[in-house]
């Protein structure tokens, strides 16, 4: 596992074996950026990495440039590796939160201009993740959701909804929130 692009590119990730993850590809992973290349300005972009695992889409924003970028996750090592791996890369915007995704975004009293979340495959909630996302108060007006989920959901009838893509297994939504 590697970083893609950016400041950090070619650095590599060795997170420990025993992490309960599903890491995105390396090749779905540079096909998102691809798109957020268009999507978003890095420099000024605030992300927060909901169900963040290795954190290697963490990383992938730090490199770019992201101003602030925070990973989120419910498992301690999970959360130790990327609070680990951030300090020896010396990546000063990358804050770590072991919390519960859901509780999280219910309660949380800050905001991003971009979500994203790759939440286990099974994780009962997951249909319900883009609204719950897209009505509280995580996701800034005007700012942009990303939902990694498998290929039998669709989104595209949920108010917000952008677009679709597909690599390989991985499948993305894209959701914008509405100004207020």
């Amino acid at each position: 596992m590697r970083i893609v692009s950016g400041a950090y590119k070619s650095r590599k990730l060795h997170p420990p074996g025993n992490l309960p993850v599903r890491p995105t590809t390396d090749f779905a992973k540079e096909a998102l950026f691809n798109v957020l290349n268009n999507l978003i300005d890095y420099e000024t972009t605030s992300v927060l990495d909901l169900f963040a695992g290795t954190g290697a889409i963490s990383f992938e924003f730090v490199s770019r440039g992201c101003k602030r970028v925070t990973s989120l996750d419910n498992h301690p090592r999970c959360v130790s590796f990327i609070h680990k791996t951030a300090q020896e890369f010396n990546m000063v915007n990358l804050f770590t939160i072991k919390a519960n995704a859901l509780t999280f975004v219910r309660q949380a009293h800050d905001s991003w201009d971009l979500v994203f979340a790759d939440p286990p495959y099974d994780l009962p909630q997951l249909p319900d993740l883009p609204g719950l996302v897209l009505s509280g108060d995580t996701l800034a007006p005007g700012g942009l959701f990303i939902l990694e989920h498998p290929k039998k959901y669709s989104f595209a009838e949920i108010p917000g909804f952008e677009q679709h893509r597909k690599y390989g297994e991985v499948n993305f939504s894209f959701f914008r929130k509405t100004e207020n």
